[in-house]
């Protein structure tokens, strides 16, 4: 039975082998929460390997990215397992990379040290470099050096790494493992090493013998419910599926609109922690073609601006260059034509109600009730992740925009104008 690296990084810990701060992570509420400065790694705590390479580890730089990062995670199955828990661990810049085991050779019945130079996802470069020595006697530190020396290590890293072999078989022979992997054990650049990964294969025979195995092995399963509105379908459907979150109060004024489901969700929090009342929200849907995308933009500005109480409308796309830049040319295309119909609309009243009466305070009684059916668009915060915000600004002179390239800022900005128009 294998631990999940959370698991075994607790081990090492109690030898002495280095490792980083990390929190796991049960839900994505916890995100605002973590107790490690950005930037962090969040890995996927499953069983199987090939995380890196199947999106299960992710790097962020703030709390919002790490809640779509999360979220993300959350829903990738890697070799059919969905994790139950993410490790958020700061991040560690490495020089050099090692691979480091201990196992029990079942054909030789003997355990035996492992390590490469050349550590890391390529396994088979990893595997081209290895180098092997089987302890054929008691162990002794002279074991770990042998084969510190073999791998190629040099100086000092001859002495460290040979440290962290001896924990590890330390941890090997007190807990009767089949095996114990760091892969990689990093070495940064002023010379220190860390144990940025791990995993350890218990013996199943021999759990009667390690209560604290056991303890580990059958905790309590994390709650892992992860939503925190009840999502609905907008209607009308209109070629894509757009996601909304229903209204918890009439008297809100912000609207919501972003990519993606968790930092929906994050959002409305930080706007409700800062004091703002957010009133609904819509996801696009992330999954869909970047076309698609703009046709749901369109949707969701179309039903934000019907809805008469929201007076401010937070956009935060997050995604790559063209992304965004897909989605700031689908704003500035709706809010032009937006512009453009309420302005042809209003010259056709003020035209009509001159031309129906003669009466000056008869026309503009006429032209007052049918200028107050045209909808005044809400002032808007945008977020885009690379998106050329400054051209969306000049081009929509006439709307109220305000443009940050800052996560944070734009909530509470959004909070601000949303406590103005309360007043």
């Amino acid at each position: 039975m294998n631990l999940l690296e959370y698991q075994a990084k607790k081990l090492f810990h109690q030898v002495g082998i280095p490792i980083l701060p990390s929190q796991p992570i049960v839900n994505l509420g916890e995100i605002k929460h973590l107790h490690i400065p950005y930037p962090v790694v969040l890995k996927s705590q499953v069983h199987s390997g090939g995380r890196g390479k199947a999106g299960g580890i992710r790097f962020v730089e703030n709390t919002i990215d790490a809640i779509v990062a999360a979220q993300a995670i959350f829903s990738l199955a890697i070799s059919g397992e969905y994790p139950e828990v993410i490790l958020a661990e700061a991040r560690y810049e490495t020089k050099f990379e090692f691979f480091l085991s201990v196992l029990l050779d079942y054909k030789l019945q003997r355990p035996v040290l492992l390590g490469s130079p050349k550590g890391g996802i390529d396994v088979e470069n990893l595997l081209k470099h290895m180098e092997k020595v089987v302890i054929d006697s008691d162990f002794s530190p002279f074991y770990a050096r042998r084969l510190a020396v073999k791998m190629g290590l040099q100086g000092k890293l001859i002495q460290t790494v040979s440290s962290i072999c001896e924990k590890m078989y330390q941890i090997f022979w007190e807990k009767d493992l089949d095996s114990i992997e760091i892969n990689p054990l990093a070495v940064g650049p002023t010379g220190e090493v860390m144990a940025l990964d791990g995993k350890i294969t218990v013996n199943d025979a021999a759990l009667s013998r390690h209560q604290d195995l056991v303890e580990l092995l059958t905790l309590s399963k994390p709650d892992t419910s992860r939503i925190v509105f009840e999502p609905v379908i907008s209607k009308p459907l209109t070629l894509p599926q757009l996601c909304t979150i229903k209204s918890i109060s009439q008297k809100g004024n912000i609207g919501i609109i972003s990519n993606s489901w968790g930092l929906t969700i994050t959002s409305w929090e930080m706007l409700a922690d800062e004091g703002g009342n957010p009133a609904c929200a819509w996801t696009l849907n992330e999954q869909e073609e970047l076309n698609s995308l703009v046709e749901q933009l369109t949707i969701a500005l179309e039903q934000a601006i019907e809805l008469t109480h929201i007076k401010i409308l937070l956009i935060i796309i997050l995604g790559s260059l063209e992304t965004s830049k897909i989605i700031a040319e689908g704003i500035t295309d709706y809010f032009q034509s937006y512009l453009k119909r309420e302005t042809n609309f209003r010259e056709e009243l003020f035209s009509k109600s001159t031309r129906t009466n003669s009466f000056e305070h008869r026309r503009d009684s006429l032209s007052q009730n049918r200028l107050s059916q045209i909808t005044q668009p809400p002032s808007l915060v945008l977020r885009l992740l690379g998106g050329d915000c400054e051209s969306i600004k000049e081009s929509l002179s006439e709307l109220d925009i305000n443009l940050t390239e800052n996560l944070e800022k734009a909530i509470t900005t959004t909070a601000s104008l949303a406590k103005i128009t309360q007043k």
